[in-house]
């Protein structure tokens, strides 16, 4: 799988030229990579063209034109991208009000272990939460995870033959599943090479 380097992205001049058209690319790219569990969790997978964007934004916003600095920020997005074994993306708890976000959060301890993908056919893969840095404590749970589903040989192949995916959670506080639609799995397949 592609990795993003310094040869990937627009200077902050291009970019400037680019941003309207790739911003629109992204945004229809993203749309079969969400996948909403409930109306509150969200998850959103990554891939080369989401973490470009992502790391376009970053320069463009903080005004980074310096080699070291550009490094650094490809450093923190590139472990983002799906190694071609897995599935990797953002998981997001979205509460317009903080009360109700902080209560949820409070009642959701470790949670992020409990997010499961199942290929038809095999048992459930458990996300491997947060390998940068811990975002929960005992006492709560954090709104943004960073996630990565391992699949092995026979579920990769299952999913490029047609096998459909579901995904959910196990903790007792927000249990669900849902079935990704046709498109998100044909968008994840290309995470597979």
């Amino acid at each position: 799988m592609q990795k993003l380097d310094r040869s990937n992205l627009w200077s902050l001049e291009e970019y400037a030229v680019k941003r309207e058209a790739f911003r629109a690319e992204v945004i229809a790219h993203k749309k079969p990579r969400r996948v909403a569990l409930t109306p509150n969790a969200t998850m959103y997978f990554e891939d080369f063209t989401t973490l470009k964007y992502q790391v376009q934004e970053m320069l463009r916003v903080e005004r980074i034109f310096e080699a070291a600095e550009i490094a650094e920020e490809i450093a923190a997005y590139n472990p983002l991208i799906p190694d071609g074994s897995n599935w990797k993306g953002t998981f997001m708890f979205e509460y317009p009000d903080v009360a109700e976000r902080r209560k949820a959060l409070a009642a959701m301890p470790g949670i992020e272990h409990k997010i499961w993908i199942q290929i038809d056919g095999f048992d459930r893969i458990y996300a491997i939460a947060n390998e940068d840095l811990e975002r929960s404590t005992d006492e709560k749970t954090s709104a943004v995870h960073f996630l990565r589903f391992e699949l092995d040989e026979g579920s990769i192949g299952a999913v490029k033959t047609g096998a459909a995916i579901r995904m959910g959670i196990d903790h007792p506080a927000l249990p669900c599943e849902v079935a990704l639609s046709e498109a998100t799995r044909e968008s994840l397949i290309k995470d597979l090479t």
